[in-house]
């Protein structure tokens, strides 16, 4: 018997959310298996959208689910699943009910097929709808407390796509050229944020390494450090290699270490693309020793990365205290050795990119440094520093423009 199509892409989206949902992880480790069966690059392409728009929406799907069932489902029930991904393809694709019905209920038979196919045809009789912002998990929402209600719009949608320039500092056209050429716009000098759609590769500028893919949020830090000017730099846990090729632009000298074999080469095959140079290192760096200090550092540490919520909504449902405390302890360990690295004079910058107060805020209260307050003009218009002189940004933060991470920056000099 044929099956419909993309039957398989939907399939491999209920693999992908069980993975998550179930095993705890995360959809970049749940994708290879589950792709598997998946031939045509739009159905992997439309398995990872549901698997990322049911993660992103799911306490409000669930919401419908409950609205027009008389006894709870189970969270586990092959049913509920189901009746997510249906939702999702009606309410955030636009795909008709009837083109839902038949693509989608095939992943069920008997009961929990009925059951589906009633539960579908009631809210889309009763025309159900999503709300403008999706609700955050219970736990979640407690966790972040007041800044919950600023994450949120953040999330509707999945993020633009941010680029970072080569030569942003080389010419100050360079950014508004850019922009106009590739029908983007700029926030910062050397920023041009496109929206989604085409593919990376294909974007004029990639092979020539004009440009290479970063977050607005995420490109802060290394600039923060200002111009190298010759002199050396440490980029920590530094791979794929976006805060290296920022230093490396910006005329620093530039060591950059990190364990991975595997996003070490991605950080080497960014530096050829780009023409940029650096040193990489791959090391432990709780255990590596320098062979001299460094006018800057840069840790970029391993993190909860729940900022990155609004292009991994997989965060929300699978990090908890357990995982938090785990990347406590090893950030804090980073912070101390890093600190210890630092010429007198030197700059040590710490980011995450956690919403988690444990991991930014607690961390950067702990270090004995002298503070170098970041200033409202080193930052893009519409974003301040704390009070403490600290960055913290937020997925609803720009919203209107796309938003952007979630990231805690902190700056120290050593006297």
């Amino acid at each position: 018997m044929a099956q419909p199509p993309g039957i398989h892409a939907r399939r491999a989206a209920l693999q992908m959310l069980d993975a998550v949902l179930r095993r705890g992880e995360t959809l970049e480790q749940a994708e290879g298996p589950a792709l598997k069966q998946v031939r045509s690059a739009p159905d992997k392409a439309l398995a990872r959208a549901i698997a990322n728009e049911v993660l992103r929406w799911l306490t409000d799907l669930d919401a419908l689910i409950d609205s027009a069932t008389r006894q709870r489902l189970p969270d586990d029930a092959k049913a509920r699943a189901v009746l997510r991904l249906m939702l999702v393809q009606w309410l955030r694709f636009d795909t008709p009910p009837h083109a839902v019905i038949a693509t989608a209920l095939p992943l069920l038979s008997g009961g929990p097929r009925r059951l589906a196919h009633g539960v579908f045809s009631t809210l889309s009789k009763r025309e159900a709808s999503l709300p403008d912002v999706p609700t955050l998990p219970e736990a979640v929402a407690l966790r972040w407390g007041g800044m919950a209600s600023e994450i949120a719009p953040g999330l509707a949608d999945p993020p633009p796509l941010d680029l970072v320039l080569r030569d942003f500092q080389h010419d100050p056209e360079h950014t508004a050229q850019w922009a106009v050429k590739l029908g983007g716009e700029g926030y910062l000098p050397g920023h041009v944020r496109l929206s989604r759609g085409a593919a990376v590769e294909k974007i004029e500028g990639f092979r020539e390494g004009v440009w290479w893919v970063q977050d607005l949020a995420a490109s802060l830090p290394a600039r923060l450090l200002g111009e190298g000017q010759g002199r050396h730099a440490l980029d920590l846990c530094a791979a794929p290699g976006g805060k290296t090729m920022q230093l490396a632009a910006s005329g620093w000298k530039v060591t950059a270490l990190d364990l991975s074999k595997r996003r070490l080469d991605l950080l080497k095959d960014n530096l050829k693309r780009t023409g940029l140079k650096a040193s990489p290192i791959r090391a432990d760096a709780l255990s590596w020793e320098p062979k001299h200090q460094f006018d800057a550092i840069l840790l970029d540490a391993p993190c909860t990365a729940t900022g990155t919520c609004r292009r991994h909504p997989d965060v929300l449902h699978r990090i908890g205290q357990r995982q938090i405390a785990e990347m406590v302890e090893l950030q804090a360990g980073l912070l101390e050795r890093a600190a210890g690295w630092l010429k007198p004079g030197g700059v040590l910058v710490y980011a995450v990119c956690s919403l988690e107060r444990e991991e930014g805020e607690d961390q950067a209260e702990r270090v004995t440094l002298e503070p170098l307050p970041i200033a409202a003009n080193e930052l893009p218009a519409g974003i301040a520093p704390t009070p403490e002189g600290w960055l913290r940004t937020l997925p609803g933060m720009l919203a209107e423009h796309g938003g952007l991470d979630g990231f805690f920056v902190a700056r120290w000099i050593r006297r």
